[in-house]
């Protein structure tokens, strides 16, 4: 029985596990995504979610945790100089799986692994839709629909410029002044 096993082995010793897991994480800094089993991919977010909150302190404590877990002076360097800023704002959920299929030599289930702020076609999709909102039945939307259409066609009718103002005073007076008339021109 696995009671209280929090940690995958992934058919590894410790020591081989520690590596693998050290060289994954290196190589999805630098490269910010790859692929990878989903096994492996969900024991790699366990591993590099401390290091990628803890580099957000760009400190000396920090960077010497992060090469202790990570075993490379470049990844280090990446990490610091590329991620932590783009990171600095998010709460956690640092990294994405994304689910392919099952390969075909083993049936292992396949995936890629990549850190979210650095997919730029899903950070280029979310800017572009726009957010729906779904609503009950109540509330009928004809009622809304005749509610928006009335102020957009009294939007596109054109008002004169030139109109009388209706406070009992029969002088014609222009309905709005402009600023050239009443600010001076400055030259």
């Amino acid at each position: 029985m696995r009671h209280n096993n929090a940690i995958n082995p992934l058919g590894r010793k410790s020591a081989h596990r520690e590596s693998m897991m050290a060289n994954m994480a290196s190589s999805l800094i630098l490269h910010k995504r790859i692929k990878t089993t989903t096994a492996k991919a969900k024991a790699l977010r366990v591993f590099i979610e401390p290091i990628l909150t803890k580099s957000k302190a760009d400190t000396t404590h920090a960077r010497r945790h992060a090469f202790a877990c990570l075993r490379d002076k470049k990844a280090v360097h990446e990490l610091f100089k590329e991620v932590a800023p783009k990171i600095a704002d998010r709460p956690g959920g640092y990294t994405r799986i994304l689910k392919l299929g099952n390969r075909l030599g083993d049936a292992a289930e396949m995936c890629f692994i990549e850190l979210v702020d650095f997919n730029e076609n899903m950070l280029a999709a979310k800017e572009t839709a726009t957010k729906t909102t779904r609503r009950g039945r109540r509330g009928s939307s004809k009622k809304k629909q005749a509610e928006n259409a009335a102020p957009a066609t009294a939007e596109t009718t054109p008002k004169p410029e030139n109109t009388k103002q209706e406070t009992g005073n029969h002088e014609d007076k222009p309905a709005s002044h402009t600023t050239a008339e009443t600010e001076p021109e400055i030259k």
